[in-house]
């Protein structure tokens, strides 16, 4: 006969039973709530900081991995919490990597917005010329808020900051000429040590390897830099640059104008008290042979006109309003082209 199992058994496997529903629930409860903390605090945090604020400019001068550049704009005020970044970037499977650049961001914009601008640096054009010298790219990149002039200018006289870097002899006194003449994407808050790093990769490309390794570098870069100065239309190049030849071989003085411009650090009309007076080995009015230097920095084609003088017997040249040059073998010819140009001057007509 089989025995009932006593009263007392059955109904305190119900208490205990009920005890782990009201635990269970409880348990539950606590974890619907803590998910419920957590995504707010998750959702707060992602929003953005400031609707009031403004996008600013923020460079980044190294490739940064995500933790670090999400840390810098939570130091900086930009966004709420590097920690819900990182779960957003995680949960988005965003890149690892901030690329080097300047980049738009601001706290009035969300978790979402701000890695959508770390995608895309900003980017802006900027000529620097031909006929530019240093120092007046200098003062235009300064306004372009990419450093101080003074800071560009300290690097154009100290090459050696930049020694062991290239292929190219670097030139011992100034990396003027060297600059090489381009549009560049140099966006906001570059520092001059960058932009002219940009110039001198872009001269051992096209310049360096482009050419062949010029020999007697320097001696080309001076001359391609008074062709450039002097000449507006590139087939008259190798010819200005065939009277320069022509004027050394004959021990006779250059007499470039625009060497005495570089010498003042000014582009103005030259007067006769210039050519006379100005005391500067950039006057060659004054001084035989070529100028210590580059006046300014050259392009291609006017490096290869200095690397490939046409030959000649041209001794002078002059200039029409229009660009175009005369060209002369003797100095009584000289002089006619000279008036044929005070009368087109007079007359206010290109010839």
């Amino acid at each position: 006969m089989t025995e009932k199992p006593p009263a007392y058994c059955s109904s305190g496997i119900l208490r205990d039973l009920k005890k782990l529903k009201r635990f269970l629930f409880r348990a539950f409860a606590l974890v619907v709530l803590a998910a419920g903390a957590a995504a707010f605090w998750f959702y707060s945090q992602i929003q953005p900081l400031n609707a009031a604020d403004k996008p600013r400019l923020v460079r980044f001068r190294d490739a940064t991995g995500l933790n670090l550049a999400l840390q810098r704009l939570e130091d900086g005020k930009i966004i709420r919490s590097a920690l819900a970044a990182k779960i957003y970037a995680r949960i988005k499977k965003e890149n690892p990597d901030v690329r080097i650049g300047t980049y738009e961001l601001g706290a009035n914009q969300s978790v979402e917005e701000i890695f959508a601008s770390l995608k895309k640096p900003v980017r802006r054009m900027v000529r620097l010329p031909e006929t530019n010298w240093a120092a007046r790219t200098a003062n235009l990149l300064a306004k372009d808020q990419l450093g101080s002039a003074e800071e560009y200018m300290d690097l154009v006289r100290h090459p050696d900051e930049f020694k062991g870097d290239y292929e190219f002899p670097l030139p011992k006194d100034s990396l003027e000429g060297y600059l090489y003449p381009d549009t560049y994407d140099l966006p906001p808050l570059m520092t001059p040590k960058e932009v002219i790093r940009r110039q001198l990769d872009n001269f051992e490309r096209r310049v360096w390897n482009g050419l062949g390794k010029p020999k007697n570098l320097h001696r080309v870069i001076i001359v391609a830099s008074m062709v450039e100065m002097e000449v507006k239309r590139d087939q008259e190049r190798p010819i200005v640059a065939g009277v320069i030849a022509n004027r050394l071989a004959k021990g006779m003085m250059l007499q470039i104008d625009a060497a005495i411009n570089y010498g003042l650090q000014k582009w103005r009309p030259l007067t006769y008290d210039d050519y006379r007076y100005v005391d500067s080995p950039y006057n060659l009015y004054r001084n035989k042979g070529l100028p210590p230097g580059p006046i300014c920095s050259p392009s291609i084609k006017s490096i290869e006109a200095a690397m490939k003088p046409a030959k000649h017997k041209y001794l002078y040249y002059v200039a029409l309003p229009s660009g175009r040059s005369l060209f002369a073998a003797t100095y009584g010819e000289h002089l006619r082209n000279v008036a044929k140009r005070r009368s087109a001057v007079a007359r206010g007509t290109p010839e």
